[in-house]
């Protein structure tokens, strides 16, 4: 997430009420999460165990929870809990903001597009060219959707991360500033739901197909030409590459890679990132092949005993 100008350190410093290290003009850009971070963003760390990693990623300023050695050309924010401002941080500059209307008066909708009854069309959202989105679909604020996009009824676009923090109180929700971004030619089923990007986009490619009642979490990325069957739960921050298959009934783990050509049968549970162009089943999932050919020498094991037993 950019900001909508650049800040310095010490501005932003004074934002959360906290101490830093570094010039107090070290320019600020913008905030992301650890896996989509770039030059100038912010980047947030609270446990020993991802200080190094924090440190040295593309991040320029490290919101951290402990004093500790400022890497070169980098600046740091000391934060007593980097959890909290960085939601603060998310809340300041991508604030909620009510709609008083069913289609908000800064929506785009482009030429050719039919909006059916009772749908929400939130703040500052983007709809291209000759789309149809059926009744009852919610899109919240900030989603872009592209061309020849068909959304059928009951899709939510752009809820929350499902994404806490487990205190002694209490879980803490981290704050959603991102989008949800669906391009050209891409269907969506009903009452599917699609959670908008912590800092990033949640993005559905060019030309795929998703079925009824699909769960795809928070800055996962969906590549071209997928097909995905109904009842599919993706976690948040998963790479699903081009032309991969999933379905009906899979579950797919936070943080893997899905890669091109990829088949999942049908209630299959991925935990692991997958190899280009193969076909992968079970729980947890492994190539297919193998899990049938070990099914079929399985079936065999009453034979076998028998044999045993007659020697």
């Amino acid at each position: 997430m950019k900001f909508p100008k650049p800040h310095t350190l010490k501005e932003i410093a004074k934002l959360i009420d906290c101490s830093f290290i570094g010039p107090e003009d070290f320019k600020v850009l913008g905030m992301n999460e650890i896996h989509v971070v770039e030059t100038g963003d912010i980047v947030f760390v609270d446990h020993p165990k991802y200080y190094d990693k924090a440190l040295e990623s593309a991040a320029t300023i490290v919101l951290i929870n402990k004093e500790v050695e400022c890497p070169k050309g980098k600046a740091l924010l000391i934060s007593e809990d980097p959890f909290r401002d960085f939601n603060k941080l998310t809340q300041h500059f991508k604030p909620f903001k009510s709609s008083n209307a069913s289609i908000a008066d800064d929506a785009f909708i482009g030429r050719g597009t039919v909006i059916q009854p009772n749908c929400f069309i939130g703040n500052n959202v983007t709809i291209g060219k000759d789309c149809i989105i059926h009744s009852n679909v919610s899109i919240y604020d900030n989603t872009i959707i592209g061309d020849n996009v068909t959304i059928h009824a009951g899709t939510i676009l752009g809820a929350s991360a499902f994404y806490y923090k487990n205190r002694p109180e209490g879980y803490d929700q981290l704050k959603s500033g991102g989008r949800v971004v669906i391009k050209n030619n891409v269907d969506i089923g009903a009452l599917c739901t699609i959670d908008r990007g912590v800092t990033g986009d949640t993005t559905i490619g060019e030309g795929s197909k998703l079925d009824n009642q699909i769960q795809i979490g928070h800055d996962t990325v969906i590549g071209k030409k997928c097909l995905i069957a109904s009842q599919t739960g993706i976690a948040g921050c998963v790479v699903v590459e081009d032309n991969v298959t999933i379905w009906g009934q899979v579950g797919v783990k936070s943080g893997i890679t899905i890669t091109k050509g990829t088949v999942l049968f049908a209630q299959s549970g991925l935990g692991q990132t997958t190899e280009e162009g193969k076909t992968y089943f079970g729980s947890p999932a492994v190539e297919a092949r193998a899990f049938f050919k070990e099914r079929a020498y399985i079936k065999k094991i009453p034979e076998i005993l028998k044999k045993l037993k007659d020697l």
